[in-house]
């Protein structure tokens, strides 16, 4: 299904990281130690709230944009996606690639490596959010103009107005991305957990404060975004600098290196492509929405509601996805740790019970879209027009056929990242987002129209779902076979 934490963990996973009988360091030591269904659920609990959260924290923003501006004003929120999509993957280039980097080298015993490490997270995401917001504000027009709005788009006013805005908060946003993922990596997901309810919790509370109260329409939605981006930001740095954390950020301290940059990005690499991969496809998606809307919806502004209502699956995609990219992170410094630790029959049985829980989120998740689209794609739109409200629905059940069995395929590439194979995960992510799906998408488009582009995104999932599945055999007997060597 085509994409782009928190409640609180029972107080034992804040327990866990404040009781006065344990210093910070044994809250990493006990990723090799504790039950490993106990930690999958500490971690990955808050996790899964945080991205919901964070899902909540993007769909509120185009809940009430759909609900105070209108449908149009969603489809420049789609066209803005691409350009979104590229700072995500450098957010998640170092802040991924650092929290992999740190939970491997504290699994090893490196504490002084794993510092250094979180150093260099801060220092290279503060700079690529700088330079992308000077280079974007400086060349604004010419991105716009590559987002594939056709000619006449009204959509296209409104992608200027969000994303002008968007980008000065570019620094705050990646700096709070990449720590967050680091602050979890040394054990404690609660503190991560805390900052994403800060930033969507005050995301949703200046939404309609600036949308219906002030009027400021699609601007309003984005001030509301980057203001509660910075203070999360805020709040996941408080702790980096505190004593409470396994690791500090210490400017005194830190000692810049080529080769721990080069190792930190290539940690991060597959998310980092997927990223891209993901931008390139929402390029085409727009494009295509706008080439192919007008004939198969029937109206003359087909190609902004097509992008409206693509907007509309996406977001509903992301509501069901995100609890998968939680038991990722959650399972993260589990996999991560114990690999390093060479604790092959724990790395097992992490992964095991991630993909589990992975597969049982999705068939919730596709029973619920395929019983009741319209009511979900009417909460953005109650008064949508008579071709939204007829396209969205279709789209979503259509989009969400091989649901049941996307959280495997995402939870198994991510095992070659933790073992220290990327270019598998690279490969794996490329399949589903890029190399099924890109022909898919020109072939079908081209013999079936704006449902044929549709229609992509699922033959891609199963493709790449029977690839990952024979893959991974390989992979889990590979890890049962040094299980029992280590026994």
């Amino acid at each position: 299904m085509s994409s782009t934490t928190t409640e609180e963990h029972q107080n034992s996973a804040l327990d866990t990281v404040t009781a006065p009988d344990t210093g910070p360091a044994d809250a990493a030591a006990r990723l090799g130690t504790e039950s490993v269904g106990r930690l999958l659920l500490k971690f990955s609990i808050p996790a899964i709230s945080g991205m919901l959260v964070m899902a909540l924290y993007n769909i509120v923003d185009r809940i009430f944009v759909g609900r105070g501006v209108n449908e149009l004003a969603l489809a420049g929120l789609s066209l803005v996606l691409p350009l979104m999509t590229i700072s995500m993957a450098f957010a998640m280039l170092f802040g991924i690639g650092a929290a992999n980097m740190i939970s491997i080298r504290l699994g090893e015993g490196r504490r002084t490596d794993a510092e250094n490490a979180l150093n260099h997270c801060f220092w290279l995401s503060a700079a690529a959010g700088v330079i992308l917001m000077v280079v974007q504000l400086s060349f604004l027009d010419f991105f716009l103009s590559l987002l594939g709005a056709q000619e006449g788009s009204v959509a296209l006013g409104y992608a200027r107005s969000y994303y002008r805005i968007i980008l000065y908060g570019q620094a705050f946003s990646l700096v709070g991305f990449g720590f967050s993922h680091c602050t979890r990596a040394q054990g404690f997901p609660t503190i991560t957990m805390l900052g994403m309810f800060i930033g969507a919790g005050l995301n949703m509370v200046l939404d309609p404060i600036f949308i219906f109260g002030l009027d400021w329409g699609v601007e309003g939605a984005a001030w509301a975004t980057i203001i509660s981006q910075f203070a999360s930001g805020v709040f996941i740095l408080s702790f980096s600098f505190g004593k409470k954390a396994v690791i500090r950020l210490r400017f005194k301290t830190f000692k810049p290196s080529i080769r721990v940059v080069f190792q930190i990005m290539g940690f991060g690499s597959a998310q980092f492509l997927l990223q891209f991969i993901m931008s390139a496809v929402q390029l085409l998606y727009n494009t295509s929405m706008g080439w192919y809307g007008a004939a198969g919806l029937g109206v003359p502004n087909g190609g902004d509601i097509a992008l409206s209502g693509l907007n509309i699956v996406g977001s509903i995609a992301m509501v069901i996805l995100m609890p998968i990219f939680g038991i990722n992170q959650g399972a993260q410094p589990i996999l991560g740790y114990n690999y390093g630790a060479k604790k092959f029959h724990r790395v097992l049985k992490a992964y095991l019970g991630a993909a589990g829980a992975a597969t049982a989120i999705c068939t919730v998740g596709f029973v619920i879209a395929q019983a009741i689209p319209h009511q979900l794609v009417r909460l953005f739109a109650p008064h949508g027009s008579e071709a939204l409200l007829s396209f969205a629905p279709q789209a979503l059940r259509i989009q969400a056929m091989f649901l049941p069995f996307v959280g495997f395929q995402i939870v198994s590439s991510n095992v070659y990242v933790v073992t220290g194979r990327p270019k598998i995960s690279i490969f794996l992510t490329m399949l589903r987002q890029f190399i099924a799906l890109i022909p898919c998408m020109l072939i079908f488009g081209r013999i079936w129209g704006l449902y044929g582009v549709v229609a992509s995104a699922p033959v891609a999932d199963g493709v790449s779902i029977i690839c990952t599945g024979i893959m991974i055999s390989f992979e889990l007997k590979r890890l049962r076979a040094a299980s029992k060597k280590e026994a």
